[in-house]
């Protein structure tokens, strides 16, 4: 199959917000496309071996450039979880709705809410692989807050919102979120034809 990217996640709303940040004149393909398992491995201890490790599995098994992330809300209250075990937090069922309540029910009574997300993309290709990364810093809400988004993002309130990432449109948390940072540092290191000369 013709492709300039294959998209190693599962999560289908990671694929959209990623495919809506990257170049239309990018073909992008997901796993199922490549015949490819929706789950790939995530035996890090860290986002960045997260997201090489998934990115790697897939390419040595389809030999076309990929991109994987990680992500991790790190909350200071809590030293930092769920970070790396954001997306399996409450379970190995990876439910978006048992993590978040988890996470609310320890934040219970805390008055330190404050919280970052950080993504880690990792590009792997023939050449090796390249990191790219974005945060966000926020704060945890006292309960969900809109329908939008996926994962935390109802109880996420960035600093630079009156509104959670549950409550943002596509278009305006694209622009703000940490998914976003890391895609478009991604996007100018594809754009940059010297890209290559490592």
């Amino acid at each position: 199959m013709e492709a300039d990217l294959v998209l190693c996640t599962g999560n289908p709303g990671k694929v959209e917000e990623i495919r809506a940040l990257l170049p239309a004149r990018l073909k992008i393909v997901g796993l199922t496309e490549m015949g490819l398992p929706q789950d790939l491995p995530e035996t890090g201890d860290t986002l960045h071996a997260n997201a090489e490790q998934k990115a790697r599995f897939a390419f040595e098994r389809c030999g076309l450039p990929c991109i994987a992330d990680d992500t991790g809300l790190e909350v200071d209250a809590l030293n930092g979880a769920p970070g790396v075990f954001s997306a399996r937090y409450a379970g190995e069922e990876k439910s978006a709705d048992a993590n978040m309540h988890k996470l609310l029910k320890e934040m219970h009574g805390r008055t330190d809410r404050r919280a970052r997300f950080r993504t880690v993309i990792a590009h792997v290709d023939g050449t090796g692989v390249e990191f790219f990364e974005g945060t966000v810093d926020g704060t945890i809400t006292e309960e969900p807050r809109g329908a939008g988004g996926f994962g935390y993002d109802p109880i996420f309130l960035p600093v630079m919102s009156n509104l959670t990432f549950g409550e943002l449109d596509a278009m305006r948390k694209n622009a703000i979120s940490h998914r976003g940072q890391a895609v478009w540092k991604l996007v100018r290191w594809l754009s940059d034809p010297h890209h290559r000369e490592r």
